[in-house]
């Protein structure tokens, strides 16, 4: 897995878990997190493409 492989699973996952509402278990988005992270990736460009894959500008 590349650097932006793991940054668009880690969105799709956070996005997925859907917050406050906790629709998965935590720690599904959270290692997605950290393998991002660990390939270099920071929280804005997870944030980035979150906003993208919900169509966001």
């Amino acid at each position: 897995m590349n650097r932006q492989q793991a940054i668009t699973e880690a969105a799709r996952s956070v996005i997925e878990h859907g917050g406050p509402e906790c629709r998965t278990d935590p720690q599904i988005p959270c290692a997605a997190m950290d393998r991002a992270l660990g390939l270099g990736a920071t929280h804005e460009d997870i944030r980035a493409e979150m906003r993208r894959q919900r169509g966001e500008s």
